[in-house]
C-alpha cells in the first residue's frame, strides 16, 4: 500500500485487512512510522525520562556478568533499539565505573530502522540479533509494537477477526479459527457478549521466544505495559500515539500502533525455548525492579541543603527523576519479565545454586 504524504490526496485504497497485516505495513513498511520517525519525537519512554534508567540497566548488566563468571565478552542486546538511546546511556554509565566490564561489553542494537548518524561505532546495528552470545538481552517497549490481530465477539457470540480500512474504519470478518482460536481459548477467552475484544498475541509469543533463543547463557528481560489471564482488559488496548498524544489507531503510517502485552503467554513461549521463569514474585513491576537495582525516589537529607547546596540540588533532581520512573500510576506500572537461560537469575531475584536451564515448578 502506498501511504500518502501528510495532507496529500489519497491514492488507491486497499480493502479491509486484518489488523496485523495493516499495522505491519503502517509501522515497518517503506513509508512506515518507525522507518520515518524517531520514537522519542512521539512518546516518552523510561529511557528518555532519565539517565537513571540506563544506569539501572548497567547495574543489571554488572550483576549478570557476576553470575556468568566474568566472560571474556559480555553481550548487551537491545531489542527494538529505537535510535540507540539506551545503549548509549548504558555505555556512558559504564565508562565511569572501575574495572574491566566496560572493555568487555559488546553492545548490539536490534532494529529495523536504519542506523542513526553519529552513533557510537562500538554499537553493532542489525535487523537480526547476534546468535549464541552470553550476556543481557533487554527489550524495552518492544513487544507492544509487534503487530497482532484483533478479535471481537459478534452478535452471534462467536469471536471474529476485526478488519480495518486504511482510514481506521473497522468491520467484523470471519470467525477466528485454527491456532488463533487455540491461543484465545488458552490465554484470552472471549465471553459470548457482543463487542468484547482481545488482541491475539501469538506473533508476540513467537517473537519473544526467537529473541530469547539468541542467548546461549544470560538473562532476557522484557519491559512493557502488560496484563495476565486473570485480568485481561475486556475491550482490548489497541491505540495510537502521535506527537506525544494518544490518538485513534489508524494504519496510515502517521502514528504508532500499540497494544498492551499478554506477557504471561510470551513467558510460556520462552519457557518452551529454554528460558524458564524462576524465583518468587516474577514478573514484577518496574517500581519493584528499579528499587532492587538501586533507583530510589527518596529525598536527600534536608541538612545537606546547608552543608552542600549544589549537591543537595543535584540529589533532589535525581530523586525527582527516580520518582517518575517508579511512579505506580505512570512509568512504574510497567511490567518486567526476567527469564534466565543457562545461568542463574542475578541477585536479588536469584536463588543460590539455581540455574535457568530447566523449567521451574
Amino acid at each position: 500500500m502506498t501511504v500518502p504524504a501528510r495532507g496529500a490526496a489519497t491514492g488507491p485504497v486497499r480493502g479491509p485487512r486484518r489488523w496485523r497485516e495493516a499495522a505491519e505495513e503502517a509501522l515497518y513498511g517503506p513509508e512506515g512510522f518507525f522507518v520515518r520517525h524517531a520514537p522519542a519525537a512521539h512518546f516518552r519512554t523510561s529511557v528518555h525520562a532519565s539517565p537513571l534508567f540506563a544506569g539501572a540497566v548497567a547495574e543489571l548488566l554488572r550483576r549478570v556478568d557476576e553470575v556468568l563468571g566474568h566472560p571474556g565478552e559480555l553481550a548487551l542486546v537491545d531489542y527494538g533499539a529505537g535510535r540507540g538511546e539506551l545503549l548509549t546511556g548504558v555505555l556512558a554509565a559504564l565508562s565511569g565505573q572501575p574495572g574491566s566490564l566496560a572493555a568487555r561489553v559488546r553492545p548490539h542494537a536490534v532494529e529495523r530502522a536504519r542506523r542513526p548518524d553519529g552513533l557510537d561505532p562500538a554499537i553493532a546495528w542489525s535487523a537480526d540479533p547476534p546468535r549464541g552470545v552470553s550476556g543481557l538481552l533487554f527489550a524495552n517497549e518492544w513487544l507492544d509494537d509487534v503487530p497482532v490481530d484483533v478479535a471481537e465477539t459478534g452478535v452471534d457470540g462467536v469471536p471474529r477477526h476485526v478488519l480495518v480500512d486504511a482510514d481506521g474504519t473497522e468491520h467484523l470478518g470471519g470467525p477466528v479459527t485454527g491456532e488463533d482460536a487455540g491461543w484465545l481459548a488458552r490465554w484470552w477467552p472471549l465471553p459470548p457478549e457482543p463487542g468484547l475484544r482481545a488482541e491475539i498475541g501469538r506473533p508476540r509469543d513467537a517473537a519473544w521466544a526467537r529473541a530469547v533463543s539468541c542467548l546461549e547463557r544470560g538473562l532476557a528481560v522484557a519491559v512493557d505495559y502488560a496484563h495476565t489471564r486473570s485480568a485481561r482488559p475486556p475491550l482490548g488496548t489497541l491505540t495510537g500515539y502521535r506527537d506525544g498524544r494518544e490518538v485513534r489507531p489508524v494504519p496510515d503510517g502517521r502514528c504508532d500502533l500499540t497494544a498492551h502485552v499478554a506477557l504471561d503467554a510470551c513467558a510460556a513461549a520462552a519457557e518452551r525455548a529454554g528460558a524458564p521463569r524462576t524465583g518468587p514474585g516474577l514478573p514484577l513491576s518496574q517500581r519493584e525492579a528499579l528499587h532492587a537495582l538501586g533507583v530510589s525516589g527518596a529525598r536527600p537529607p534536608l541538612a545537606l541543603a546547608s552543608s552542600d547546596p549544589a549537591g543537595y540540588v543535584r540529589l533532589l533532581g535525581r530523586a525527582g527523576e527516580a520518582a517518575e520512573l517508579t511512579d505506580p500510576a505512570g512509568l512504574g506500572a510497567f511490567t518486567w519479565l526476567l527469564q534466565p537461560r543457562g545461568a542463574p537469575l542475578p541477585p536479588p531475584w536469584g536463588v543460590h545454586g539455581e540455574t535457568g536451564d530447566r523449567p521451574s515448578g
